[in-house]
């Protein structure tokens, strides 16, 4: 859920454009049927932005296996997004994910990959491929069954592009809204995170901020109870811009020292914890 040194249009900011969960995945847990040793590796290095070291723990599967290889590619899908950089391993990954898919449901969720990799792209400067994020969605949204776990997440990312590619706010609110009923009802907390949090942004924009509040503070709790470390500065800076001082302060240190424990990503964060503040604490 979140905005800019990237795009003149988009800001990546609380208030939108920020990294989409990776496809079909949220924390391990045993009611996704995600409690493997491989599945909580996987989610501990990426939670700690180690998507390369993660996605690696797959090859031995991705190479036969769809599911293994779709979440490969999310995952550096992902990265692209929190870092700018590994835009040619993501295509790749895609690629061969796109290869592997043998029904609609593996295509349409090899297609969202790719309209989210397109998006990332575009709302990042790196090369403006909007019309592709737009074709790939709707081949997704043509593909996935109705029933699909994978109709979440699409509708989370439709949000997006409504709200970050086209300036249609309303229509954005409506998807996002599918999304986080969906989420809701998979219990799919990392998802109900960045789902919040738009919804919160989208509020913000309309001057209730006591919504917005809400919102942002559930997104944040979200990833707490996850250790979703890589999503608590963004969580966290939102969070601020809604509180009164000194917690809009506190909360804003306790951004910086995310930031600054994770190397400086999400990259995009840089142009609100400037160097003068990352000095400051």
């Amino acid at each position: 859920m979140a905005e800019t040194a990237m795009s003149r249009s988009v800001r990546l900011d609380p208030v939108g454009g920020e990294p989409s969960p990776a496809f079909g995945g949220g924390a391990p847990s045993e009611r996704l049927g995600m409690a493997s040793p491989v599945d909580r590796a996987v989610w501990r290095l990426r939670s700690r932005g180690c998507w390369e070291d993660a996605a690696a723990l797959l090859d031995p599967y991705a190479e036969t296996e769809t599911a293994a290889c779709l979440r490969r590619a999310a995952l550096l899908v992902e990265r692209c997004m929190f870092t700018s950089e590994g835009f040619a391993a993501a295509e790749a990954a895609l690629r061969a994910a796109e290869a592997l898919a043998q029904d609609d449901e593996e295509r349409g969720a090899a297609a969202c990959e790719r309209g989210q990799l397109a998006y990332t792209a575009t709302v990042l400067g790196v090369r403006d491929r909007s019309d592709e994020a737009r074709a790939a969605l709707g081949r997704a949204a043509a593909l996935l069954p109705p029933d699909a776990r994978g109709r979440a997440m699409l509708d989370y990312r439709r949000g997006l592009l409504a709200e970050h590619l086209s300036d249609t706010p309303q229509s954005a609110l409506a998807a996002y809204r599918r999304a986080h009923a969906a989420a809701t009802a998979l219990e799919d907390d990392l998802l109900c995170s960045f789902t919040w949090r738009h919804l919160a942004g989208l509020a913000l924009r309309d001057g209730e901020v006591a919504e917005a509040r809400h919102g942002f503070s559930e997104s944040l709790r979200l990833r707490e109870e996850l250790g979703y470390l890589v999503g608590m500065a963004p969580a966290l800076t939102a969070l601020a811009d809604v509180e009164p001082e000194p917690e809009a302060a506190r909360l804003r240190a306790e951004a910086r020292r995310f930031y600054r424990l994770l190397d400086g990503v999400p990259v995009w964060l840089a142009d609100q914890l400037t160097e003068d503040q990352l000095t400051a604490d």
